[in-house]
């Protein structure tokens, strides 16, 4: 199989998908890869490192879209390249497609197969590849929200952990799972009171012991949310339902009881976000906006501000499964329930059904499409 990785091209967006360890793994089993010239420059890695281990340099994205079998990217693609996709070619990114109904209509119209690296599930309910990037963001989020807490970025001026005689910030996380984890976990280093919401009582006694009693939990619940909110100098939206939109559990007039100069760092933006002011994504050049006194960090690639520890951390679980696929292509996915669950679109449908729900569209079982194809088709 011909796997391709074209340059991300979304602003301030500095990862890769492959490191030239993937590129090595890669042709020891038989496969070329096309990577497009500096595509890994952000994450400190050269063409030369990656020719070293075998890979093609080529000088466009057209030309690794149109050679690949195989196309290997971080994240989803824009409407500038769109125009690459045809049938029969199997993209494998995060996708986020809940929150993006022209992208998903273009992988339908195209008959392109999008396997989306947030939604390949395995049996326990974990998400494999998205828990690394999920554990970069969650640190992330406090990281950024006691920068802008700072006064001269528009924020309350409190300093996170306080100091001795003066009260630490408070510290409000909305969700419990490994975004909120690892927030609490950065939170409770740098000395802040931390509260965390979540809804299952299972979760909330795991972190209860986890975190040995240092943070308070509460039932989540619209009472409990808008209790805590209203104290918060640092509000994190950590939520998330597999595939499917964020719900917005923080109202608008919730947010108009916070205290001027507080932060919201919304995890789940490109997931549509789960606080309603959160109405549109940020970037990383234009982090902020402020809205009734609060000021929103919205950006949808925070871990793409780290980019060499988050490349590394990406590829340490996406090899396992790409090699599948180069190796075995759509057989890969017949023999794999996570694989199955990680397919969006196939041959014209929506085949992941809080996608079908979200977008409008019909939503067509994979099962259907994999019983029906020859097997010889499913082949590299």
């Amino acid at each position: 199989m011909i796997v391709g990785v074209p340059k991300e091209i979304k602003q301030s967006e500095y990862r890769v998908a492959l490191t030239p360890a993937g590129v090595t793994m890669l042709a020891a089993a038989g496969h070329k890869v096309l990577i497009e010239a500096d595509a890994g420059n952000g994450s400190g890695f050269e063409d030369s490192d990656y020719e070293r281990e075998g890979a093609e340099i080529v000088n466009t994205a057209a030309e690794v879209w149109a050679r690949a079998d195989m196309i290997m990217k971080v994240k989803e693609p824009l409407a500038e390249e769109f125009g690459y996709f045809r049938e029969g070619i199997l993209l494998f990114t995060y996708l986020h497609l809940a929150a993006a109904p022209d992208l998903t209509k273009a992988l339908v119209d195209k008959g392109v197969t999008a396997i989306a690296y947030e939604t390949i599930q395995l049996a326990n309910g974990s998400l494999p590849l998205l828990t690394p990037m999920s554990e970069v963001a969650g640190r992330m989020s406090v990281q950024v929200g006691a920068q802008f807490l700072e006064a001269f970025n528009g924020g309350r001026g409190v300093l996170l952990g306080g100091v001795p005689g003066v009260q630490p910030a408070e510290v409000v996380i909305i969700g419990g799972g490994i975004v909120g984890t690892n927030a609490a976990k950065i939170a409770l280093g740098m000395g802040a009171n931390v509260v965390i919401l979540e809804r299952s009582a299972d979760r909330m006694r795991y972190l209860d012991d986890v975190f040995d009693g240092r943070i308070r939990t509460l039932m989540s619940s619209q009472y409990h949310i808008a209790e805590a909110v209203v104290k918060a100098d640092l509000l994190i939206g950590a939520v998330l339902i597999p595939g499917a939109r964020a719900p917005h559990l923080v109202t608008e007039q919730m947010v108009q009881t916070m205290k001027k100069g507080s932060v919201i760092v919304d995890v789940a933006v490109d997931q549509g976000g789960s606080i309603a002011t959160v109405d549109r994504p940020t970037t990383h050049k234009d982090p902020i906006y402020i809205k009734h006194g609060v000021v929103h960090y919205a950006v949808a690639n925070i871990p793409g501000a780290v980019p060499r520890t988050s490349t590394f951390a990406l590829t340490n679980v996406t090899m396992t499964y790409a090699l599948d696929l180069a190796n075995h292509g759509m057989e890969a996915v017949r023999k794999s329930i996570p694989l199955q669950k990680g397919v969006n679109t196939h041959a014209g449908k929506v085949t992941y059904e809080p996608v079908a729900a979200a977008t409008g569209l019909p939503y067509t079982p994979l099962e259907k499409w994999l019983d029906s194809i020859p097997y010889d088709r499913l082949q590299p």
